[in-house]
């Protein structure tokens, strides 16, 4: 445990880290074209505009919408492809040699191209390409888990009990949601990442079409302006959601 210096120490350098590249922005930009790189004023301004503005506030919850409905399918689809490979043991080799490795390998670029003459330009263009990347990091995460259940311990349950439901819901869910939620934080910060890609290539609306935008218009201020929106949606969601998750269902209350 730190104590209350350390922890003060730790605080301060982390926020004097902050303040310094905040510096090192605004030095850097003051002299600089704002097409090319607006000032830290500039570019929080312009992020205000997200929280009064109809239109930026819509483009913003569009992709949030997305890159939650998004995480939500990869991890129901990963843990049904978990719970059929230990339904059916004979399954796992064909799971984690070779469809693993055809999500891992499989190129971001190629699903984007591929959606888009699959599904044409449509919301759900945008959250295949994000399902289809994020589901590898979900589904190894739900494989490691279902492999550390104890074996004596299900055993025990079906013993008590002869529903399935009942087991999966009271036992198996419980002691594999630590594998879960560290694999639904992963997969959240890089649907982000990716979000951005999928909508450029095929969405009429979120905040990766206001980044084609802003650059047939040159504007980098709605770049940035874009980018930290996205850092702080995502800062509240992991502070407020996901944190108080992990530390719910962390490995050691499980245990």
């Amino acid at each position: 445990m730190l104590t209350r210096t350390q922890g003060l120490i730790q605080r301060a350098i982390t926020e004097g880290g902050v303040v310094l590249v905040l510096l090192g922005w605004w030095l850097f930009s003051k002299d600089m074209p704002a097409f090319i790189m607006p000032t830290p004023q500039a570019a929080f301004g312009k992020m205000l505009e997200f929280f009064y503005d109809p239109a930026l506030m819509r483009h913003a919850a569009i992709s949030f919408m997305r890159v939650g409905l998004a995480v939500i399918l990869a991890t129901v689809l990963a843990l049904i492809i978990g719970l059929l490979t230990r339904a059916f043991p004979i399954l796992e080799e064909a799971v984690e040699r070779r469809l693993l490795t055809f999500f891992n390998s499989f190129p971001s670029v190629g699903w984007a191209i591929l959606a888009v003459i699959w599904f044409r330009i449509s919301d759900g263009t945008v959250i295949f390409i994000q399902v289809m990347i994020i589901l590898p990091f979900c589904l190894i995460n739900v494989l490691e888990g279902l492999r550390q259940l104890d074996p004596e311990l299900v055993e025990m349950g079906r013993s008590l009990t002869r529903s399935r439901r009942r087991l999966f819901l009271r036992l198996v869910l419980p002691l594999t949601m630590p594998f879960l939620i560290a694999g639904l934080r992963v997969a959240y910060g890089i649907a982000w990442k990716v979000a951005l890609v999928s909508e450029l290539f095929g969405a009429p609306s979120g905040l990766g079409y206001l980044l084609m935008q802003a650059q047939v218009r040159a504007d980098a201020t709605l770049v940035f302006a874009c980018c930290l929106v996205i850092v702080l949606i995502f800062g509240v969601m992991d502070h407020f959601v996901l944190r108080p998750l992990a530390r719910r269902y962390s490995v050691q209350r499980a245990a």
